[in-house]
Formats: C-alpha cells, structure tokens, sequence
C-alpha cells in the first residue's frame, strides 16, 4: 500500500517538473483564469483515468512466480518475503480480517467465490475490502473441482467472478486460484486469454482440524519449515484464521519477512 502512494508521488513530482519545464504561452487560454496546479492548493483528480494509467506504468515488476508457486525476487528485490492470500471471500470474516491487515499494512490478495459475492450485501463488503487498498483475486463460481466441468461450465465458473468483480469494483481480477489447486488446459488458457496470472501456494494449514485454534495455526504458520524465501501463504475466510491473522503477520515479520505487494509481481496485466 505505500508502494502505491510512492508511485503517485513519483507521478505527481514528474508532471510538476514537466509543467515547471514548459514556458511556451497556451494559444486561447485567458491568462487570467486561475489555473489548478500544487501552488494553488487545488487538488489534483488521481480518479481522472489518464493519471491512472500512467502510474500503473510505473510499477516496475519486483517478484515472479517459480515453478512451486513461490515468489523469487527480480533483480535487487528483496529476497526474504512472502506473499499472504485470503481464499473463499468474502464469506463471514473477510472484512476483518482487511481491516486487520489494513492496520498493520500488510498487503495481500483475496480470492472470492461467486456464491460469497451474489448479495448487494456482499457486493458492498468486496467493494469495501477492494477500496482498503487489496487486490482482488478470481477463486471461481461455486469452488467447484474443474476437473469434473466440462468446458463451458467452467468457463461460467471463471467468467462470472471476474464480470461480478469487475462490475462491483471497476477492475477485473488479476490472479486466479483454483479450488483445491485443480486445473485444465481450458482453464489456463481462459486465465491467460482474460488477462489474469494463474496461481497455487507453498503453504496452509487451516481447513486441518488440529489447526483450527488460533494459537495452534500462527504457531504452524510461523515457524513451519516449509517457510522460506518466496512463500505464497494460503489462508482462508475462516473465523480461526482471522483470530491469529495479526500474530502471524508479526511473528513473520519478527523473522525478517517483508509482505510482498501483489501489484509488484510479473505477469499480471498492468
């Protein structure tokens, strides 16, 4: 999220220093009209869709994913971080568990089902967790196995998230995550033909029952061994998770891990 506001400032600084630069009069502008500009205490519209197109420009990719799902730094990136995700939102916690990270401004994707996005209810807490600042993620209709679809039926399964998502939020989703990590040739290619990265994780733990208790699944989460350099954390909607969410963001970081931004990986469309 401070990614973000870095780029607008970066943006911000380029087109002062293109106006500063520019001394040519404007033909048929009345001179007396006030101009909006930073000296004027005018705001500047980042709403405006010209502006947003050109900061997206600037996010320059800082991870990729590898061949097991995990995140490998680009060039001087860092190397030691990970990259949390939220699966089947916004079910009951969702948004609290936005509003936890948001906090601790630690960025994240969630992945939503359709059947948890269907309600002008609902609509609106997806808004609101998309307008916190997170990225939203494509995890089909109904989480259905894919493989037992034929092709048209999981094109439903895919297309209806992202229409829904759009719709609500402006944007399509740019990640896709098949339930229980199942896919298809078809589905691929209708992932990549929509624009969005494919993707599956290094790690979860918390639809195992012994991991149920919030104590009990930070604890796996943190100090597990399968925690390295790079790991694509799987989490769900869960009332558990969003109980240990916190802890397992500081006992990351108190390991040195830095939360990676999903709108910094390669591959998904800017």
């Amino acid at each position: 999220m401070k990614l973000k506001l870095l780029y607008i400032i970066i943006l911000l600084s380029l087109l002062l220093a293109a106006c500063s630069n520019d001394t040519s009069s404007p033909k048929n502008v009345d001179e007396s009209q006030e101009t909006p500009n930073a000296e004027s205490g005018k705001e500047v519209n980042f709403e405006d869709e010209t502006i947003v197109e050109e900061i997206e420009e600037l996010i320059i990719p800082l991870y990729e994913l590898n061949a097991i799902w995990d995140l490998q730094p680009i060039s001087d990136a860092n190397p030691k971080a990970v990259l949390l995700t939220i699966d089947d939102a916004p079910d009951k916690r969702a948004l609290d568990m936005a509003k936890t990270l948001k906090k601790l401004d630690a960025p994240a994707i969630f992945f939503v089902n359709g059947h948890f996005i269907d309600t002008d209810e609902e609509k609106a807490i997806l808004k609101e967790i998309y307008d916190m600042g997170f990225t939203i993620g494509n995890h089909t209709k109904t989480h259905a196995n894919l493989k037992q679809l034929d092709e048209e039926q999981q094109k439903e399964e895919i297309s209806f998230v992202s229409n829904t998502v759009e719709e609500v939020t402006g944007e399509r989703p740019k990640f896709f995550r098949a339930p229980f990590g199942v896919n298809t040739d078809f589905s691929k290619a209708l992932v990549e033909e929509d624009g969005m990265l494919l993707m599956n994780w290094s790690y979860g733990y918390d639809w195992e029952k012994q991991y149920m208790d919030a104590a009990a699944l930070t604890s796996i989460m943190v100090n597990t061994e399968l925690l390295r350099n790079g790991s694509n954390l799987l989490m769900h909607d869960r009332e558990w998770t969003a109980d240990a969410l916190k802890d397992i963001v500081e006992g990351l970081r108190a390991k040195g891990y830095e939360m990676i931004d999903p709108a910094t990986i390669k591959g998904i469309e800017q």
